[in-house]
């Protein structure tokens, strides 16, 4: 496909803001930002960044989205929750936690910020808005 990939490791909000300057003079056609507690914690930041540098970036959460990232696919994190509590559940009636199956999430979600692809002067395809769970306006 001839794509480079560059991967940027911060640990803290400095090293955030010096990658992003970094992606700022080199100019990427996308950025991806992964989900760890550290980058969830820093969202606004990191949503914050990717607008001042006009940089599409996609995340795994739509807590980024909602935070002004132009958009977030990854699992539906409150159907997480409630696997977590079913799992539970089971444990405190008796089910012994060796027994109970491996599930993954089932549920994923693909959020859009029209607001921020907007600012960034992209236009967003029908098709991608048309299968959004949530475009936010």
């Amino acid at each position: 496909m001839g794509l480079q990939i560059q991967v940027f490791n911060a640990d803290t909000s400095a090293e955030i803001d010096a990658a992003f300057a970094t992606m700022g003079r080199e100019r990427p056609d996308a950025v991806l930002v992964g989900a760890t507690a550290f980058l969830n914690g820093r969202r606004v930041q990191l949503a914050h960044l990717a607008t001042f540098h006009r940089l599409p970036a996609i995340y795994a959460l739509r807590e980024y989205a909602e935070a002004g990232g132009l958009m977030s696919y990854g699992s539906n994190v409150v159907d997480a929750f409630r696997q977590i509590g079913l799992y539970t559940g089971r444990i405190l009636k008796g089910t012994k936690p060796a027994d109970l199956p491996v599930v993954q999430a089932n549920k994923f979600e693909l959020v859009i910020n029209a607001q921020t692809a907007k600012m960034l002067g992209l236009t967003v395809p029908d098709k991608l808005l048309v299968a959004a769970d949530e475009v936010i306006e």
